[in-house]
């Protein structure tokens, strides 16, 4: 049995060192990760409680997580998003994170977390 306590999204941007672009109050749960570019995707795969790592960063990301009830969406790569997408990050309460390594890298370091 894992008496392990869960991983947060808080714990998240701490050890994958992201940098906040979106922090609703409160902090999450993480119960898994995927990583995709491809929305239909994830809205077909992904579970409530992931965190979604992409590089996409126009406003459909966050329609798409807050669709899916993602922990918190992570844009790889030294992508920007756009003006758009912050604020629908902020609209919908989905915690929005940037960061300039890979989306393999970032994986690696959620499967490290316990993160699958």
């Amino acid at each position: 049995m894992n008496t392990a306590a869960p991983v947060t999204v808080a714990q998240v941007a701490t050890e994958l060192a992201l940098r906040p672009l979106v922090e609703p109050a409160g902090d999450r749960p993480v119960t898994g990760a995927i990583v995709s570019d491809l929305l239909s995707y994830v809205m077909a795969n992904a579970a409530a409680g992931q965190v979604w790592v992409t590089v996409q960063g126009h406003a459909n990301v966050v329609a798409v997580a807050a669709l899916a009830g993602l922990a918190a969406v992570v844009i790889a790569a030294g992508f920007e998003p756009e003006d758009e997408t912050r604020e629908r990050a902020q609209e919908e309460n989905i915690p929005l994170y940037l960061s300039d390594e890979s989306a393999f890298a970032l994986a690696g370091k959620l499967y490290t977390l316990g993160l699958r």
